[in-house]
This record gives structure tokens, sequence and C-alpha cells, in this order.
């Protein structure tokens, strides 16, 4: 599954890497651990939802 990114202050959505989805996790929530909150985003997003963690907003790409 390919997933993509937007910040609050862009207006396009970018297909992320795995390495570098964990960087942005690990950045929007700290102490929490990234690859459990990874595979949180990944289930929520397989029925098309966008999920927000932080300021960063998650989906799957189409």
């Amino acid at each position: 599954m390919k997933i993509q990114t937007q910040y609050n202050y862009e207006k396009i959505w970018t297909t992320t890497q795995e390495k570098e989805l964990l960087k942005i996790i690990e950045e929007e929530v700290g102490d929490a651990d990234p690859a459990g909150t990874l595979l949180y985003i990944k289930e929520a997003i397989k029925d098309s939802k966008v999920i927000s963690v932080g300021s960063c907003k998650f989906r799957k790409e189409e």
C-alpha cells in the first residue's frame, strides 16, 4: 500500500516512503511508538479515509 502525506500548509499530496513516514510520525507524536502509530494509520486508511496526526494528514494513494 502506498501512502500519501500532506502537511496543513501544503496544497498537494505527496507519495511518501515508509522510512520517511516513520520520521514524520516521530516528529508529530514525540515519545509515542512511531511503528505502532504507522500500523494504526495503515488500518484506518484502508477504507479511503484521511487520518490526521499532528499537523500531517495521511491517505492511501488512489
